[in-house]
C-alpha cells in the first residue's frame, strides 16, 4: 500500500510527520493488505499560522481495487491527532464498506 502524504503552506511536511503518517495509516489499515492500492493523505492548517482550536484537518482518502475512493476525515487541536483520528475512521468506513461486500 502505498502512502501519499500532501499538506498545505502552514504545515511542515518533514520526516517526522512522515513517520507519524505511515505508522498511524499501517496500524489502522494494514488488515485490508492488498485490497488498499494508495492512500492520500492531505493535511491543512484551517486558519493559516493564526493560533485556535480545533484548527488541524487531516483528510484521507482510500483507493480500492474496483471500488470508488472512500474518505474520512478529522480536526483536530494538533496535526498527530487529526492524522491518527482521520487513520481510525477511515478504518471504520473501509470495515463497513469491505464487509458488507462479503455478505
Amino acid at each position: 500500500m502505498k502512502v501519499q502524504i500532501n499538506t498545505d503552506n502552514h504545515v511542515q511536511h518533514d520526516e517526522s510527520l512522515t513517520r507519524h503518517v505511515e505508522s498511524a495509516v499501517a496500524s489502522a489499515l494494514d488488515r485490508f493488505g492488498d485490497q488498499v492500492t494508495r492512500i492520500e493523505v492531505h493535511v491543512r492548517d484551517k486558519n493559516g499560522g493564526k493560533t485556535g482550536g480545533n484548527d488541524k484537518h487531516c483528510m484521507m482518502e482510500a483507493r480500492l481495487e474496483g471500488l470508488p475512493p472512500m474518505t474520512a476525515s478529522e480536526d483536530a487541536d494538533s496535526v498527530a491527532s487529526a492524522v491518527s483520528g482521520a487513520a481510525r475512521k477511515l478504518q471504520r468506513v473501509l470495515d463497513h464498506a469491505l464487509g458488507r461486500l462479503t455478505h
